[in-house]
C-alpha cells in the first residue's frame, strides 16, 4: 500500500525534525570530554602552467615589487633554488621547481624614454597586452608582437618569443640594454655598448643568468594595419607562400586538417585611423574543425568533402586599426604545442612531411601555423644568424599530444629545426649544442655568473647537461 504524501506544513516539520537529529548525532556518537580537533590548515596551491600540463609546489612563493626586492629575496636564501614565473605560456617545463618561485607582476609599468631615438624602459613583469596600451598612449608601438599577449615581457624574451614577417626579427632583437640580478643579489646592467656579451646571451637566456628586472626596449611610431584572412587550397598556399612573405609585412598561414584548405592572413600599413574590426571567428573555426573530427574522423573522404564544401564558399574578411589590436589575438580554448624553427629554405618542404604525418591520424583537428622570422644574433635565439620559417603543431589541453614530441618533432628535427624554447621538445644538451654556434660560449658565461646553478631546475638541467651540484 502507498503511503498518503505528506501535506506542506507536514513536509516542513520532517524537514525540521530531520535538522535537528543530524545536528544532534555528532553529540551522541561523540565523547562529551574530546575537544573539538584543530582545523586542518589548507594546502597550498599548486602553480600549473596555461595548459594545465606542468605543475610545481615551490618552498616559497614571492611577488617582489621592486628591484630591491629581488636582490634581498635572493640574498636572504641564499640556499633555494629560484625560478621565475610569468603567464604561465611556456609548454616545457621551465617553471617548476621545490625552491623560490618568483612572480614579477608586481613590477609592472613602461616608461618613455627622452632622445631621439625612441627607447622604453619596460618592467620585467609587465605584459606584452598591457605594454601595447601604454606604448599607444604615447603613440608608439612595439615593432613585432606574437599572436598571443597575455605573457609577460621577460618570459617572452627569455624563451624567443616571436611574430611573423620574413623581415622582423624575434622580440629579443629590439631589446637593447637588459637588468638583472645574478644568483648572489648583485645587480648587473648590459647593454650594446656596456657588457654586450651579457647582453647577447641574456636576451634569450630561458631565465639561468638571473633575474631580469627592466628592459630597454627599441620602439616605433604607433601604426595603423589592415588584415585580410582568406581561404585557399593547400597546394595553392604551398605554392604562394614564399612571394606573399615578400609582398606582406605579416604574412602567416594556418593549415586546416583534413579539409583541404588553409588560412592565410596577411597585414600590411594602411593610412588613416579608422577602424574596422569583424566579431573575431577564431573559436568558431577550431570548433568547427572538432565537429568534424568527432562526427567524420572515422570517414576522412567524407570529412574533407564536407568541410571542402564549407570553406570553398567562406568570404574573405577584412579588418583595420592599430597594428596590437591586430597582430595578437585572444585565445580561450587551451592547448599544448610543439614549434620549430627551419632554415627558411626548407621550411615548405618540412611542413609537406608534417602534414603527411598529421594526416595519418584521425583524431588530429587542430590548426597548425606557418611563419616566417628574421635572423638575429642573440647566442641562445633559434633564428641565431639564420632567415627562418616556423611551424607549430597544437593538440588540444585534454588530449593526448605525445606524438607532437616523438612523430612531429623526428620530421622538424630531420629538417635542421631548432626547438621554440617555451614549446614541447625532447631535446637535450648533446642534441642542442651542434644547433648553436655560442652554445659553449653559454654554457660559460651562465656557470661564472651561477656557479651554484641556483637558477637552473631538472628541465634546464637536461637542457645545458649541468649534473646537480
Amino acid at each position: 500500500m502507498t503511503p498518503p504524501a505528506p501535506t506542506d506544513s507536514g513536509r516542513r516539520a520532517l524537514l525540521r525534525a530531520s535538522a535537528a537529529c543530524a545536528l544532534a548525532l555528532p553529540a551522541l556518537r561523540a565523547p562529551a570530554q574530546a575537544p573539538a580537533p584543530a582545523p586542518t590548515p589548507p594546502a597550498p596551491t599548486p602553480w600549473r602552467n596555461w595548459s594545465g600540463l606542468h605543475s610545481a609546489s615551490p618552498r616559497l612563493r614571492a611577488t617582489p615589487g621592486s628591484e630591491a626586492e629581488v636582490a634581498a629575496l635572493l640574498r636572504e636564501h641564499p640556499a633555494l633554488p629560484v625560478r621565475c614565473v610569468g603567464a604561465g605560456h611556456s609548454f616545457t617545463p621551465l617553471v617548476p621547481t621545490e625552491g623560490m618561485l618568483v612572480s614579477l607582476d608586481r613590477m609592472s609599468g613602461v616608461t618613455v624614454l627622452p632622445g631621439s631615438e625612441p627607447l622604453a624602459r619596460v618592467q620585467a613583469g609587465t605584459r606584452l597586452s598591457v605594454v601595447s596600451r601604454q606604448l599607444d598612449q604615447a603613440n608608439l608601438a612595439l615593432r613585432v608582437l606574437p599572436d598571443i599577449d597575455l605573457q609577460s615581457l621577460a618570459g617572452a624574451i627569455a624563451t624567443g618569443t616571436h611574430g611573423t614577417g620574413a623581415t622582423l626579427p624575434a622580440m629579443h632583437a629590439d631589446v637593447v640594454g637588459l637588468r638583472l640580478v645574478t644568483a648572489r643579489g648583485e645587480v648587473l646592467e648590459c647593454s650594446e655598448q656596456q657588457r654586450p656579451e651579457l647582453l647577447a646571451a641574456a636576451r634569450v637566456s630561458l631565465g639561468c643568468l638571473g633575474v631580469v628586472t627592466q628592459a630597454t626596449v627599441r620602439v616605433v611610431d604607433a601604426f595603423q594595419l589592415r588584415r585580410r584572412v582568406w581561404i585557399e587550397p593547400t597546394e595553392a598556399m604551398l605554392a604562394n607562400a614564399e612571394q606573399l612573405a615578400r609582398q606582406h609585412r605579416n604574412f602567416e598561414f594556418y593549415w586546416l586538417p583534413f579539409t583541404g584548405h588553409c588560412a592565410g592572413i596577411a597585414h600590411d600599413p594602411a593610412p588613416g585611423t579608422d577602424v574596422l574590426m569583424p566579431p573575431a571567428a577564431d573559436e568558431d573555426v577550431l570548433r568547427d574543425l572538432r565537429r568534424l573530427r568527432d562526427t567524420l574522423g572515422h570517414v576522412p573522404a567524407l570529412r574533407r568533402w564536407v568541410a571542402g564544401q564549407i570553406l570553398r564558399r567562406t568570404p574573405a574578411e577584412e579588418a583595420r586599426n592599430r597594428s596590437w589590436r591586430l597582430l595578437s589575438t585572444h585565445r580561450p580554448t587551451r592547448f599544448n604545442e610543439t614549434e620549430y624553427h627551419l632554415p627558411r629554405e626548407a621550411g615548405l618542404a618540412c611542413l609537406r612531411e608534417v602534414i603527411a604525418a598529421l594526416e595519418s591520424r584521425n583524431e588530429v583537428f587542430f590548426p597548425l601555423e606557418f611563419r616566417f622570422v628574421a635572423p638575429d644574433d642573440a647566442w641562445l635565439s633559434p633564428f641565431h644568424q639564420q632567415p627562418s620559417c616556423s611551424i607549430a603543431v597544437h593538440a588540444a589541453a585534454d588530449e593526448p599530444h605525445g606524438y607532437l614530441v616523438d612523430a612531429i618533432g623526428a620530421i622538424l628535427r630531420r629538417h635542421g629545426g631548432r626547438p621554440h624554447w617555451g614549446k614541447l621538445h625532447g631535446l637535450r644538451a648533446a642534441q642542442l649544442a651542434p644547433l648553436y654556434p655560442r652554445w659553449k660560449d653559454f654554457l660559460e658565461l651562465r656557470a661564472s655568473l651561477d656557479p651554484q646553478g641556483r637558477f637552473l631546475n631538472a628541465h634546464l638541467r637536461e637542457v645545458f647537461g649541468v649534473t646537480p651540484a
